[in-house]
């Protein structure tokens, strides 16, 4: 068999990113999206995106100024031409993405909600503005006044400015041929609301921003000075947000943390937006004072910028002009009520939250925390809600002569000066803190409990593919299995056992554990099914995750799809696998759902000869989960619950409406299916695990 080989093996990783986040913008400008959603989608695009250039946009760059052509790293590539190509693909989105806003501004009108700017107001608005600007908003403004200053100030990546010329009137015939102009940036404060909602006399509704509540008032801030003209317009910057920890062994890891998400402040600038009305000479001046390389990302943008905003937007008291909220369902057969231990210690059960309460998580640790017989909890944290109840929990926990060990993950990105915080507050209440091992970020999600019942230890406890976090699992999809099997809760107290002694690398005969053998058993899995296809046997993979970057996973995976070993993936954000390719992977089919809820969980099925073998992990198919994280992969035995993930896969696959298929050209076409009827998969998700509460209430 003669097999063609395309020119290209792989989707460059960055592109891939780029195209998810686009995904993100085409639930902004699908009208079928309640309108008020179409906001937080156009929110949460620009919020990726000021990531996206704060990692890994800055990381190609650090690639170019060590002087690489980054060709090895970057898929064939070099990291000049890669940055080119991505500014490029940014300049269309953004510009996309204000087409969007503007398009969803007018349909807002016809629902009598006006976004107005300081030129469309009326007397009585103007009264409230100045009056608010008084109270509100001149107190908490950071002004400066750059011409004088010898060093120029430091800007804040997440802060937006106005970046506003005075022309100064002159005194005589000679000020009148050089006229003085004056710069100056003005912060705008995060501490009030953005969108200031403006009084009204009938049912309209009218926002303006607050930008545009500080141009309005932009004399009384300058009117110490005599100027003829001013003008201020929107400029934003973006810093590499990479750590450098610095090697001194004096120092803890929390301070060496602490001391470099502080350094975060100087980083390099990669990004800079500004609003194209901008005159040249100011844009200019703040250019050269701020020694930007405008070889990099100089990205003309509209008169607002910070659209991440958006995803607080006020809702108006409109819910008709939101997603409709499904309360999160109960989990049969386990009760809040009741106790947790006692009903896990009979059968497994598994939580998947949204759809199901993230309750039951807080109440596992809740009792334990009470319970006379618990002696002692280990958990490892990742990323944390503002108010962690997970941390009030194990506090509690630790105030009731519990031994807490808890493994906090101190480089979780953006998450450090939280997490340290959070560290310091349960290294006061007595609780046994562990910083992971060197090198190796831990991303784990597991919980073990040590009951002592009739003079023996009996360990109770749960692995999940998503953070402890009680305010993402309101709007990510994850999966959390609560268990008291031995076999697999022996094991996971061994990772905490190798979190204290990192030389001694444990064995294990149920779990995956990165970075030892992660790749390896996947690896195992993916041959046997090979091996079935070759034999003639059913062979197939069914595998769900939220990215898949490592190219020799990848090259495996074409492998069985060459064998014969259909392969079915789902996959939210990076692909850089190209499914569908003739004599490459002409049995592998991608697609990704981006809808309402952010697809999260890791769910990886293998056919097994017809006795499917079904696992959950923390671990995505990307290089650094496989090999330089602690990652758990943890299979599933209880066969109920592995029908259960099975069919949460087949539903996400008949998906015809949030489904878009991954391709070599990542035009991110949605999957049709004309002669079937609409099929959203979130949705069908929901009413499946709906439909089981309503058999039992019937046999009941």
């Amino acid at each position: 068999m003669i097999h063609h080989t395309p020119v290209n093996r792989y989707i460059d990783r960055e592109k891939s990113w780029l195209a998810f986040n686009a995904r993100v913008l085409q639930e902004a400008g699908d009208e079928n999206v309640p309108l008020l959603d179409r906001l937080r989608f156009l929110g949460i695009f620009s919020n990726n995106l000021d990531e996206f250039f704060r990692v890994r946009y800055a990381a190609i760059r650090r690639l170019r100024e060590e002087g690489h052509s980054g060709e090895k790293e970057l898929n064939g590539i070099s990291a000049q031409k890669l940055l080119k190509e991505i500014t490029d693909i940014v300049i269309e989105q953004q510009s996309e993405s204000l087409r969007t806003l503007s398009v969803i501004e007018k349909e807002l009108e016809k629902e009598n909600i006006f976004m107005v700017n300081e030129r469309e107001l009326n007397k009585e608005q103007e009264n409230y503005l100045k009056d608010f600007f008084i109270q509100r908003v001149g107190p908490e403004l950071v002004t400066i006044i750059l011409n004088d200053l010898d060093e120029f100030p430091l800007l804040k990546d997440t802060s937006g400015y106005l970046a506003v010329k005075l022309v100064m009137r002159p005194a005589n015939a000679e000020e009148e041929i050089n006229r003085q102009v004056r710069y100056a940036v003005v912060e705008i404060p995060k501490t009030i609301n953005r969108f200031v909602v403006l009084p009204s006399p009938d049912e309209r509704q009218f926002i303006i921003m607050l930008d545009d509540v500080i141009r309005q008032n932009i004399q009384s801030i300058f009117n110490i000075f005599d100027y003829e003209s001013i003008s201020a317009h929107m400029i934003k910057i973006t810093r590499d947000a990479q750590l450098d920890i610095d090697s001194d062994q004096s120092k803890s890891l929390m301070e060496k943390i602490s001391s470099s998400v502080k350094d975060r402040r100087i980083g390099e600038v990669v990004r800079f937006v500004y609003d194209q009305a901008i005159e040249k000479d100011t844009l200019d001046f703040f250019l050269t004072r701020m020694e930007i390389d405008t070889t990099d990302s100089v990205i003309p943008g509209g008169r607002y910028h910070n659209r991440r905003d958006y995803m607080d937007f006020p809702n108006l008291g409109r819910y008709d002009l939101l997603y409709k909220k499904n309360v999160p369902l109960p989990i049969p057969g386990l009760s809040l009520e009741g106790s947790i231990l006692q009903r896990i210690k009979q059968k497994d059960y598994l939580l998947n939250a949204p759809y199901q309460s993230f309750a039951y998580v807080i109440k596992f640790l809740r009792e334990a925390a009470l319970d006379p017989k618990v002696f002692s909890i280990k958990i490892t944290l990742y990323r944390l809600a503002k108010n962690s109840q997970i941390v009030s929990s194990l506090i509690n926990a630790a105030k009731n002569g519990k031994k807490v060990t808890v493994q906090i993950e101190l480089q979780a990105r953006f998450d450090e000066a939280s997490n340290i915080s959070y560290a310091e507050m349960m290294q006061t209440e007595g609780i046994n803190l562990i910083f992971g091992v060197k090198g190796l970020k831990v991303h784990s999600k597991v919980c073990v409990v040590e009951r002592l019942e009739e003079g023996k230890v009996k360990r109770y406890g749960f692995i999940s593919t998503g953070n402890f976090n009680e305010a993402t699992a309101k709007v990510y999809t994850d999966v959390t299995l609560f268990t008291s099997f031995t076999p697999i809760m022996k094991e996971v107290s061994k990772i905490f056992d190798f979190f204290d002694v990192n030389y001694r690398v444990h064995r294990y005969k149920h779990l995956f554990v990165s970075p030892h053998y992660t790749r390896s058993k996947f690896y195992k899995l993916i041959e046997r099914e090979i091996l079935n296809a070759i034999a003639g046997k059913p062979a197939f993979m069914k595998l769900k995750m939220n990215s898949l970057t490592d190219l020799r996973m990848i090259d495996k995976l074409y492998e069985a799809g060459r064998e014969g070993v259909r392969i079915q993936l789902q996959i939210r954000g990076i692909c850089c696998l190209i499914p569908g390719v003739p004599g490459m992977s002409d049995n592998i089919e991608a697609i990704s759902i981006v809808d309402n809820y952010l697809e999260h969980s890791r769910v990886y099925i293998f056919g097994n000869a017809g006795e499917p073998e079904v696992f959950i992990s923390s671990a995505d198919f990307m290089t650094r989960n496989l090999d330089a994280r602690v990652e758990v992969t943890c299979p599933i035995y209880d066969p109920e619950i592995k029908n259960e993930l099975i069919d949460n896969f087949d539903i996400g696959w008949k998906g015809n409406v949030k489904a878009r298929l991954h391709s070599e050209n990542m035009e991110n076409k949605y999957r049709k299916r004309p002669d079937e009827k609409v099929f959203r998969a979130q949705l069908e998700t929901y009413n499946y695990y709906r439909n089981k509460l309503d058999v039992i209430y019937e046999q009941l």
